[in-house]
């Protein structure tokens, strides 16, 4: 079950989501993805899923994208800009 912390980032997510285009979609959601990563540090992927209502396929990116985070983050990204 989502924190009330997780649950109000499902939601800005989910909007984020809902008004991209969509043919931007995915590329909206990996964006999302690394916003929040440090935010849901201690969520699986499997609960990420849930928490928003997409496909578990998604999870694989979810983890993907966690950990890529640290890496932008290394090379200088300022998450609180996206």
């Amino acid at each position: 079950m989502a924190t009330a912390t997780e649950a109000k980032i499902y939601e800005r997510i989910n909007l984020a989501l809902r008004d991209a285009p969509r043919n931007r979609y995915t590329a909206e959601l990996h964006l999302q993805m690394i916003k929040y990563a440090d935010d849901l540090k201690n969520v699986t992927a499997k609960e990420f899923c849930e928490g928003l209502g997409i496909a578990s396929s998604f999870g694989s990116e979810f983890s993907k994208m966690r950990n890529l985070t640290e890496r932008l983050k290394a090379a200088g990204l300022q998450v609180s800009m996206l």
